[in-house]
């Protein structure tokens, strides 16, 4: 079981999305496997290993770009049939890439997940599920929320086909046919399903497992039955990788159980073991410079030697393999590569050489043409893969952008007021403009200087809720001639909320209540507009309720809304203060009257401030630590020691470096607290229809000898 995984194989298709890899099933029990690929170009791949080599067995035309691929083949025969979708089209080949199907599913939207077993077609188009046996329909079936992977359970154990859609909402969704037959809910936005042992579990009177990861990094197993569903494990994200993009089960350490094999978006490639007590252990990480978008288990570049195979959101392939890339050493003599390495080295020493040379010809042939009284000027295009997510854990959004070739420079830029926060992984030089907000409305202006060869940024933001308005991204890529693309991010007036299933109904609650002449489509487009996480679409039916989470104070909202009229509950008064605010605002954009009522509860107020305290408290204490840090440091060198200093400013040296660390890591932290109780305090009074303005100043001296006696006091003993 000592096992140990090295970079061994490595060759290029076009850019990649998730799911387009795949093993093909080994002739013989000693015969390696071949690699099926397809990329954004419309192109499927498939190929072999020679000694070292790729050896291509088919290589289609070019065509639309290809979303998913996966292998099918009659039930009890190898899974060897390729099968790809491309728009609404699904096309199947056999292992020699002769064209044996073209199948026209007619979705309006591109598929975006699919399925193959035996005769069975699953295939999804954002929100929509659709059944096929033999290319005839047999069922559908429209999500409440974007459906992001798909898989389907068979088996003695159950008496039907059993499919399961990974939905946005941080939900499972499991069908009966054309019905919901009921849901799971998970940690976070499952990203990526796929059977357990590939056959959703050996042993079948245990029902049937599935795997699951999250747009948020979580792993977890579920026990699928007709009825019902059981949690199995969970793998919380404690160290704040990237989020699943692809999972295999193999067994690559060799002790005879299934190892799962991840891919996340940040590179990081993990094998998770089994331990005595059936709990998944960390065994192995390996981290790529590019998102992983396929992971697989297998045998490909050399025979008995294992692998872990993945492929990048830029085609890269690359094995990891088993085998060891060292010859072993006698008495007396030095460790060497093998000949096989060392040749492999050389060749592409010598690949390497040739692709300068033919830079350098093709620049200076651009250059002449360019030059040239028939020029033509041509725009380079570049793929870029971007994700701008609200992360729980610091109540921050991360902005992550991937392009297809190295990054020149970002430039950041916002209408909104944001923070930018520190990113360890993030090597670029950063640059701030000054910028005037009155005339342009520029709130931040931002530059990152990439390294060489950097394809992959990760940003983290930090907004302030009440202040919307858009965040663009400025993409320079290192082409010739220079391009830019430019990608916007909506930053809504309740940015820090994120969806949950349900929320706590013994809390204090404001209620705000609308009553208009508007439509369903209309109500749940301003929701759309104040809220993240909220599904696009009008939601089937004539009502529905959403519950959301603050993701920095823990306070709670419940939205409830059907045609003319709609009603909005919180703990936290500023939420309904900022949502009446804006949905007033939409609705006279629309010219249409709003009746709106308020039901505000005073024991709120006392109780926000209280789930306030602990953070500010926290941070109060944190910035008195660091103001405390250089004195402290003279002091030591001044003594020679800090022996003569009690415990508590001991204590403070000797965590001087992770405590400026934190707080360098949380700029502002403390003014956003200030004014989250300064709107709380604005905000009270406004729904009692006094201006307290005037007084705020009286709150920040309360606030700069902070006691939360005092603050209550304050709050309830403002006199008018």
């Amino acid at each position: 079981s000592h096992r140990v995984l090295c970079a061994a194989l490595s060759s290029q298709v076009g850019v990649t999305s998730q799911k387009t890899m795949r093993l093909l099933p080994a002739l013989g029990k000693k015969a390696t496997q071949k690699v099926a690929i397809a990329d954004h170009d419309g192109v499927l791949t498939c190929f072999g290993m020679k000694k070292g080599e790729a050896v291509p067995v088919f290589k289609t035309l070019p065509g639309q770009k290809i979303a998913r691929m996966d292998l099918g083949g009659a039930a009890g025969t190898p899974q060897e049939k390729i099968f790809v979708c491309s728009g609404s089209q699904v096309r199947g080949f056999t292992k020699k890439g002769k064209q044996f199907l073209t199948f026209e599913a007619n979705l309006t939207e591109s598929i975006n997940a699919m399925h193959v077993s035996g005769a069975d077609l699953f295939v999804c188009a954002s929100y929509i599920y659709n059944h096929y046996c033999d290319c005839k329909d047999q069922d559908y079936y429209l999500s409440g929320d974007k459906i992001n992977d798909i898989t389907c359970l068979t088996s003695e154990n159950l008496t039907r086909l059993v499919p399961v859609l990974a939905c946005q909402d941080r939900v499972l969704r499991v069908l009966q046919g054309s019905e919901l037959a009921y849901d799971i809910e998970v940690p976070g936005p499952p990203s990526v399903l796929e059977l357990y042992n590939k056959d959703g579990g050996n042993d079948l009177s245990a029902g049937e497992e599935i795997l699951y990861g999250t747009t948020d990094g979580k792993i977890g197993l579920v026990q699928i039955g007709e009825d019902s569903a059981a949690t199995k494990w969970e793998i919380d994200n404690d160290k704040k990788k990237g989020g699943i993009l692809c999972i295999d089960t193999y067994d690559i350490v060799g002790d005879g159980v299934n190892d799962i094999l991840v891919g996340r978006d940040d590179g990081t490639v993990e094998v998770f073991g089994f331990d005595s007590s059936s709990e998944p252990t960390l065994r192995f990480e390996h981290v790529l410079s590019e998102s992983v978008t396929s992971i697989q288990g297998g045998c490909v570049g050399k025979e008995s030697y294992d692998e872990v195979l993945t492929a990048t959101y830029t085609g890269w392939v690359t094995g990891l393999t088993t085998e060891p890339q060292k010859t072993e050493a006698g008495p007396g003599d030095e460790v060497r590569m093998s000949k096989e390495t060392q040749s492999k080295v050389e060749a592409l020493r010598a690949e390497l050489e040739q692709l300068q040379v033919r830079v350098l010809q093709g620049r200076e042939q651009y250059q002449q043409t360019s030059q040239s009284s028939t020029a033509v000027s041509a725009v380079p295009v570049f793929s870029i893969n971007d994700k701008f997510t609200l992360c729980q854990d610091d109540a921050s959004y991360s902005l992550t952008l991937e392009v297809q070739t190295a990054i020149d420079n970002l430039l950041l830029q916002s209408d909104v007021p944001i923070d930018l926060l520190d990113v360890d992984k993030n090597s670029a030089v950063v640059s701030f403009s000054e910028c005037d907000s009155e005339p342009n409305g520029n709130f931040l202006l931002a530059t990152y200087r990439c390294q060489a060869n950097t394809t992959r940024l990760e940003l983290k933001v930090r907004s302030i809720e009440g202040q919307y308005g858009t965040l663009q991204a400025y993409v320079t890529p290192r082409l010739q001639p220079k391009t830019c693309q430019v990608r916007q991010y909506q930053i809504k007036p309740l940015s820090l909320h994120q969806r949950t299933h349900s929320i706590d109904q013994d809390r204090p609650m404001n209620r705000l209540s609308l009553v208009g002449q508007f439509s369903f489509a209309e109500i749940h487009s301003w929701v759309v507009f104040c809220l993240p996480e909220v599904p696009e679409k009008t939601p089937a039916g004539e009502s529905i309720t959403f519950y959301f989470h603050n993701t920095f104070l823990g306070t709670h909202l419940e939205a409830t809304y059907c045609k003319g009229e709609g009603h909005f509950r919180s703990d936290n008064i500023s939420t309904i203060s900022i949502l009446s605010d804006v949905l007033s605002k939409e609705a006279t954009k629309r010219k249409i009257n709003l009746n709106i009522s308020y039901d505000i509860d005073d024991d709120s107020v006392s109780h926000t401030l209280k789930m306030i305290h602990p953070k500010l408290e926290y941070q109060l204490l944190l910035a008195r630590k660091v103001q405390l840090i250089d004195a402290l440091k003279e002091l030591q060198v001044h003594e020679g020691n800090a022996d003569f200093l009690i415990p508590e400013y001991r204590n403070i040296l000797d965590e001087s470096a992770s405590l400026l660390e934190e707080y360098k890591k949380q700029p502002a932290h403390l003014e956003r607290l200030y004014g989250m109780i300064t709107d709380l305090f604005i905000d009270k009074f406004k729904f009692k229809g006094q201006n307290v303005k005037t007084k705020v100043s009286s709150l920040l001296e309360i606030l700069d000898n902070y006691d939360l006696n005092s603050l209550l006091n304050f709050f309830n003993d403002v006199d008018m």
